[in-house]
């Protein structure tokens, strides 16, 4: 077997494994790349190695260390606290309350899993009380913190971005968020109109006031202060936010405003670890010609009339049970231009923009983290059960829903 076609298989063998086992496949695909670069081609070591893609870690790194940061001095918890008693007793808001507050966390660069982790233990006990469907808030914190993911300053936007790039799709930081967004806040207002919104307008008030105030101290003015200059400098002057990210949480731990070993606590290891080491795969992949067999396999499903309907389906299909940014990002943006130059045709924007959306769109699912989180955070004496029940066919509707959406909608993002 050809050097191209044993890296394709080891990216399958990748993909089939994030599906069914809990190994960080990162790990995985480093040793299969380097047993293909090493064995198959008769690279050096060391060519294996430069694949490794050190300024998506570096990126990844940096923007995850800064908002290590603002978790670890409770600089996040006091955003979440002071939303959530903004309610004042009105339930009926609760439902666009936690969308609301999920997607400004979440777009303010953390992502949407240390959202729903941050978000959702305060959120689903409070929404208990109020008598709010566990399913409608679950469904509100993971599409709120999903619409704010691919934000251009958020950990998972920058990987989305970088890839992009890479593939010669630079420049669309506002299509990606945009399109992202409208997608989550559709199903979002659509699950408020199927699973209770309206009949909230009839609940007794919730008690706001059962969370306690916390004190804005010097750390959280600091850490405000910091985060909007980097922000700023990120969206106005375009400054690598990696590299100044690392200056910001630099500042933040000289200042006193956080402690580096809690910060470092904070950075989410095992999915870094997923993104670069699947990132070195694709670089063996498409230096052994094996990306111009994926893409081939990929064509084969889809014609320039279909291909975002396809992409977005497949995408969620597969990311219903693997990651969407450690795996489904990193193996099929990259080979979007050999796609369209094997179907013939078709924007490759709007292909990045339906494998962005339609990997997205499922990560509700109890077989993601963010379905996880949610669940696990249900109070004590509810039907977990029935509410992972309910989040799997949302889950696997929504791989429908995607790919329609990418289809008929998409499009308009890429004018």
């Amino acid at each position: 077997m050809s050097p191209a076609s044993l890296s394709l298989v080891a990216l399958l063998i990748v993909v089939g494994v994030s599906l069914t086992s809990r190994l960080n496949v990162g790990v995985l695909a480093v040793a299969l790349a380097w047993g293909v670069g090493v064995f198959a081609a008769g690279w050096k070591p060391e060519q294996v190695m430069a694949a490794f893609p050190s300024s998506l870690f570096l990126t990844l790194v940096g923007v995850t260390l800064l908002f290590g940061v603002a978790q670890s001095n409770g600089s996040m918890s006091t955003i979440t606290n002071a939303g959530l008693r903004t309610l004042r007793g009105h339930t009926a808001f609760m439902p666009l309350l936690l969308f609301v507050l999920a997607f400004g966390i979440s777009s303010l660069g953390p992502g949407s899993i240390a959202t729903v982790a941050l978000l959702a233990p305060i959120a689903m006990g409070l929404a208990y009380q109020a008598r709010v469907p566990m399913l409608l808030a679950a469904l509100m914190i993971g599409n709120g913190a999903n619409a704010g993911n691919l934000s251009p300053i958020s950990a998972i936007g920058v990987l989305v971005l970088s890839l992009m790039e890479q593939a010669g799709l630079g420049g669309h930081a506002m299509a990606v968020f945009l399109a992202n967004f409208a997608a989550h806040a559709m199903v979002a207002v659509a699950a408020w109109a199927l699973f209770g919104g309206l009949a909230l307008r009839r609940a007794p008030p919730v008690e706001a006031e059962a969370i306690e105030a916390e004190p804005f101290e010097r750390r959280h003015a600091l850490t405000f202060a910091v985060g909007a200059l980097w922000i700023a400098g990120v969206l106005f002057l375009k400054v690598p936010p990696g590299l100044t990210a690392f200056a910001a949480a630099g500042a933040l731990v000289l200042l006193g405003a956080g402690d580096d070993t809690a910060m470092l606590k904070q950075v989410p290891w095992p999915v870094i670890t997923m993104v670069c080491g699947v990132s070195v795969l694709i670089g063996v992949l498409e230096k052994t010609g094996g990306m111009d067999l994926f893409t081939t396999l990929l064509s084969q499903l889809a014609t320039p009339a279909t291909v975002n309907g396809v992409i977005g389906g497949v995408t969620g299909l597969i990311s219903t049970y693997s990651s969407t940014s450690g795996v489904v990002y990193p193996a099929f943006i990259p080979a979007i231009p050999g796609l369209v130059a094997k179907l013939g045709g078709g924007n490759p924007l709007e292909i990045a923009l339906s494998v962005n959306v339609g990997a997205a769109l499922v990560d509700v699912s109890p077989l993601s983290t963010i379905g996880g989180l949610c669940i696990a955070a249900v109070p004590t004496g509810q039907d977990t059960r029935r509410l992972f029940r309910q989040l799997l066919l949302w889950g696997f509707a929504m791989t429908v829903v995607g790919a329609l959406f990418c289809q008929t909608v998409i499009p308009l993002f890429a004018m």
